[in-house]
This record gives C-alpha cells, sequence and structure tokens, in this order.
C-alpha cells in the first residue's frame, strides 16, 4: 500500500517540459530562433488532463531586410481541446535587420492524457508587421490585421507626444507623460464575464429592458453608427445589436465598435468591443449592415454587480478590402473624453514605462528615432 501511494504521489508531480517543445518559424521565415529557454516550464496531471504551465524566452532574430514593428506567435499543446491554444502578441518593435529580440511566452494549456508521443508543445509564426505594413505569416489568429491596428495607433500616439515635444519643450512633454500615467491609473474598470445569451432570465438580475445604444460619431470615420440596442437586466447585457453605414468610397470587409456603460451614477466604463460576427462582412459604399453577437455579459467591480444605466457605441476599427486600416485618430478621442476611459495604446504604456524607468532625457531620444 506504502509502495502505491508514493508511486501515485509522484506521478502528481511536476515534470519539466524541456525537450518537448517545438518551434516552426516557417521555412521562409524572416526571424530566425537564436535561443530558447524553458525556464520552470512543467506539466502536471489533473484528472484526465495534463495541464502545461509554460514559462519560456525565445530569441529571435530579424533575417530580412526590413524593420518589424510586430510578431505574433500561436501557440498549440492541441488544437480540438479547450484551453489547448493560445497566442502572444508583440507589439511596438523597431527591430532592425540582423537585430535580436526577446519574447515571453507564460500561459497555461491543457491536453488530454492519453495524447502521446510527440512535442508537448508547438509555437508556430503566425504573423510578421514591417515597417511599411506589409506582413508575413499564415496568419490564422488574423495577427496581421491587429498588429498592423496596434502599430497606426503607435504611429498616432508617438506623433502626439512628438508635436508636445516640439511646441512645449521637456518640460510639455513631462507633463504629458505624468498627465497620461494619471489618467491610466484612475481610469475607471469593470470586471467583465463573457457569457452565452442564456435564454432564461434569473429573477435575481430583474426584469429585462431594450436598453438603446448612444453613438460617438467621428467626422473622420469610414463607418457611421446609425442604431443599436441591447437587451439589458440588472448587470448583465445581452445579444448587442447595432446597424451602420458604410459612408466612405471604399469596399469594408471588417468592422469593430467599442462599447461603454454608465452605472446609476453616470460613470463610464469600456465594456467590451464588438467585432462584426460575420467573418464573410462585404460592406460596400453606400450600404448598411448589422453588427451582432449572440453573447452575454456581466458587469461587476470589487465583487459587486454594477447595474447598466446607458451605452454608448463608437467605431473603433474598420478594415477595408485591400487590407487598409482605420483608426480614431488623437483628436476623435481627446475631442469625445474616451481618452479617459480607453486604456493606453501599447505605445503609450512602452513610453510611459520608458520614461518612469530611464527618465525624460531617453524619452527624448526614444521619440527622436522616428
Amino acid at each position: 500500500m506504502l509502495a502505491l501511494l508514493g508511486a501515485g504521489a509522484a506521478l502528481a508531480q511536476d515534470v519539466p517540459i524541456e525537450g518537448r517543445v517545438n518551434i516552426n518559424l516557417g521555412k521562409d521565415s524572416p526571424v530566425a530562433l537564436v535561443g530558447m529557454s524553458t525556464g520552470d516550464s512543467h506539466s502536471s496531471s489533473r484528472g484526465a488532463a495534463l495541464v502545461l504551465d509554460l514559462h519560456m524566452a525565445l530569441t529571435l532574430r530579424n533575417t530580412g531586410a526590413s524593420r518589424i514593428h510586430g510578431v505574433a506567435l500561436r501557440v498549440v499543446s492541441q488544437e480540438i481541446t479547450v484551453g489547448g491554444k493560445g497566442s502572444v502578441s508583440i507589439p511596438s518593435l523597431n527591430i532592425g535587420p540582423g537585430e535580436s529580440f526577446p519574447i515571453r511566452i507564460d500561459m497555461q494549456l491543457m491536453r488530454p492524457t492519453q495524447v502521446a508521443g510527440g512535442p508537448l508543445v508547438d509555437v508556430n509564426l503566425d504573423g510578421v508587421l514591417f515597417e511599411d505594413l506589409s506582413c508575413y505569416g499564415p496568419d490564422r489568429l488574423s495577427s496581421c490585421r491587429t498588429l498592423t491596428a496596434w502599430d497606426l495607433e503607435a504611429q498616432r500616439d508617438r506623433e502626439h507626444f512628438k508635436h508636445i515635444l516640439a511646441q512645449a519643450g521637456p518640460k510639455g512633454l513631462r507633463q504629458a507623460m505624468l498627465d497620461s500615467i494619471g489618467r491610466q491609473s484612475a481610469r475607471p474598470q469593470l470586471d467583465v464575464r463573457v457569457l452565452r445569451a442564456p435564454a432564461v432570465t434569473s429573477a435575481a438580475l430583474g426584469p429585462v429592458h431594450t436598453e438603446q445604444f448612444a453613438f460617438l460619431d467621428f467626422p473622420d470615420s469610414p463607418l457611421q453608427p446609425l442604431d443599436g440596442w441591447a437587451q439589458v437586466a440588472g448587470n448583465e447585457a445581452r445579444s448587442p445589436r447595432i446597424q451602420v453605414r458604410n459612408r466612405s468610397a471604399q469596399t469594408i470587409k471588417y468592422v469593430e465598435l467599442g462599447w461603454l456603460v454608465s452605472d446609476p451614477g453616470g460613470q463610464q466604463y469600456l465594456a467590451a468591443s464588438l467585432p462584426a460576427s460575420d467573418p464573410a462582412l462585404y460592406l460596400p459604399a453606400g450600404k448598411t449592415a448589422r453588427v451582432e453577437q449572440d453573447t452575454a455579459l456581466r458587469f461587476t467591480r470589487a465583487g459587486q454587480p454594477v447595474s447598466i444605466q446607458g451605452a454608448v457605441g463608437f467605431v473603433s476599427r474598420v478594415q477595408f478590402a485591400d487590407g487598409k486600416l482605420w483608426v480614431p485618430s488623437r483628436a476623435d478621442l481627446e475631442r469625445d473624453s474616451l481618452v479617459k476611459v480607453l486604456p493606453a495604446s501599447a505605445e503609450e504604456q512602452r513610453l510611459n514605462d520608458l520614461y518612469l524607468k530611464r527618465g525624460l532625457d531617453a524619452l527624448v531620444q526614444e521619440l527622436k528615432k522616428y
């Protein structure tokens, strides 16, 4: 009996995964693997599943002729298992030809214990964004669209701070950084849980009513929100529907809308992003379409339900049929006070961190690189 108990304890122990990770960057990839460390990554059994705790570090080198501005990786332990896939995206890079850069992979994946043999984890290159916004990769996760949108936001926010530096000098830039950091620390946040839209309403949530959306209409947006609503009960909003019109001269193939909700005190929070639910969206110039999702969102703060008293929508991302993207300008965000509610872009956060860690002179020199 003691021998059997000892064997069971040994099976439950963490097992390092070193030697069982496969890195697949592609034959003609613009990046090459320079080094890899699996660190304290390990696997452990949990019932019929194998839990993989990944804490890995990769070092990649730019082997192409163009500067790299973003990279996305697909991390897979089992394609068809819930919890078997993840991804890592690194925006705001500026990697020249021949230069190396690190990528961290910290996540937990699962796979059935009966799957034997082969690597425990496959790391696949999904997308590489270059300085000219061209993109390489299989793009199974639509990484090229996401990386491009992030890069457009980065260009927008760098130009914002470069303009402040040119107009108000280093002192003005310092104040702008302090304002940005202060906004992020004071930004009101909700905990949002995504659920499948329930067919039956819980009595605890209260009666269901239709909440009409108000809209922020950016003058230069290629898409105009026309009408929208969601079913609301207490702190739960379900099945949002928003009607939009393409007012540009180009065909649109992807739409993403931001969604703000208000609590009874009038405080606004970023609730969610609502992508077009139809992957085959085709919206010619002048035509209308409905953006919708059959999901429910449940809102809490500090563990307490937050009742929804209002909803505001705005266009946050548009992709045209030729692959080009539109994102709101800095003026759009500041005109409607969205800058106080939305999280800072990845680039603005990077510049904040640079200022806090290395000071104003380092920030000035970084902005001068672009």
